[in-house]
């Protein structure tokens, strides 16, 4: 195998060999956080009708005007943040690219990146790509909250850029107002520009709230989310940033090398389902849906003497499970013995430490697989 020295410490993403196993094995496949089902048919029928109405052809690089206003309007209207369509906003392959161009497009060899772990396993791969290097502080179980002095000691060394992800990925913690007032107000202290990755923005549940740190430094923040989750469409892979123009005119410079453009039909699709949502009633019946199966699966994971740490957030249960195996030998019994996929942690940390005893289930599944998952794992 062959690749640049950047690279070379990452192996192929733990998700695609979880995914591999479980299919390999017939295993319900808890694991890869992607829903087995597809979004509204109402969103659907607007790709379509985009498709047979001409919208074919390349999309401007940064993205569809309409889809750029939709964003717009989503983001005052529940956030009351007001980005400029035309020099703020940036429409991108999904998240991840998002978060990607940012790093490219604004580090420099030798920066420093913070940010918390366990964290998504793109985000150490794209600093490498930029010659950068990453730190982390530990959200550390059960409560997956940090402790101050060490967040305070890691900005001390003035790091560029801070990449928050909120709700997270995969512990389920929703950071509270007084978190992230304290975070920023250590980026303000050490001149560092945040990414927020916040795609899991409308899947916070009750008793808890999202909120941005853009809403607290509009001016230090690229504030990252897209359709995947929202509208369980994660194979469209249509996401955005928005952010001053400062900060976009580096992510655009990326972006447009990256990959250009973001799919046309798919774009007008979304504007729709933004503009329309809302008037639907969808993001309360999406959340009632999903409130369903995290209880569903929290039960299923009591009944088979797991520990589950209820999330405030996302579609993701992360569990303590008994023993001193590793993560990824316990997972990879789970799907031997009882024919069900999760995902061990330990490629999300930097201190591997910190992922013993842990395992992260999804359960943005339909109630079949989740009752198939019960059965085998009772017991």
């Amino acid at each position: 195998m062959t690749s640049s020295r950047a690279l070379a410490p990452f192996q192929t993403s733990v998700f695609s060999v979880f995914s591999r196993l479980a299919r390999d094995a017939g295993a319900v496949n808890l694991g890869q956080g992607f829903p087995d089902f597809d979004g509204p048919d109402w969103i659907l029928d607007a790709a379509h009708q985009a498709m047979r109405s001409g919208h074919n052809q390349y999309a401007m690089s940064h993205g569809a005007t309409r889809l750029r206003r939709a964003i717009a309007g989503d983001n005052e209207r529940r956030l009351a943040l007001a980005y400029d369509v035309e020099t703020e906003i940036t429409v991108t392959s999904g998240a991840t690219e998002a978060v990607a161009a940012a790093m490219l497009g604004l580090l420099d060899p030798g920066d420093e990146v913070l940010t918390f772990e366990p964290y998504y396993d793109s985000y150490p791969v794209c600093v490498a790509m930029a010659g950068a290097t990453l730190r982390a502080v530990p959200l550390r179980a059960p409560t997956f909250t940090f402790d101050r002095d060490e967040l305070a000691a890691a900005f001390a060394r003035k790091p560029k850029m801070f990449v928050l992800n909120t709700p997270h990925n995969p512990t389920g913690r929703v950071l509270r107002r007084d978190e992230l007032e304290f975070l920023v107000d250590c980026a303000q202290r050490a001149g560092t520009w945040i990414v927020s990755d916040e795609v899991y923005e409308q899947l916070v549940f009750k008793g808890h709230e999202h909120l941005s740190p853009a809403q607290l430094d509009q001016e230090r923040t690229i504030r990252v989310s897209s359709a995947a989750k929202t509208f369980s469409l994660t194979g469209w892979k249509v996401g955005w940033a928005c952010g001053p123009s400062d900060l976009m005119d580096g992510l655009r410079r990326a972006h447009q090398s990256l990959v250009f453009s973001t799919a046309a039909p798919l774009q007008d699709a979304i504007a729709q389902a933004l503009e329309q949502a809302p008037e639907r009633g969808y993001y309360d019946e999406f959340l009632a849906n999903y409130t369903t199966r995290r209880d569903h699966l929290q039960t299923t994971l009591e009944g088979a003497r797991l520990d589950p740490i209820a999330p405030e957030g996302t579609y993701f249960t992360m569990a303590r499970y008994p023993g001193d195996e590793t993560p990824n030998a316990f997972a990879r019994r789970l799907i031997e013995e009882k024919g069900v996929a999760s995902i061990p942690p330990e490629s999300f940390y930097e201190h591997k430490a910190h992922a013993q005893g842990l395992i992260r289930f999804a359960f943005c599944k339909t109630l079949v697989q989740l009752n198939a998952a019960r059965e085998r794992l009772r017991g």
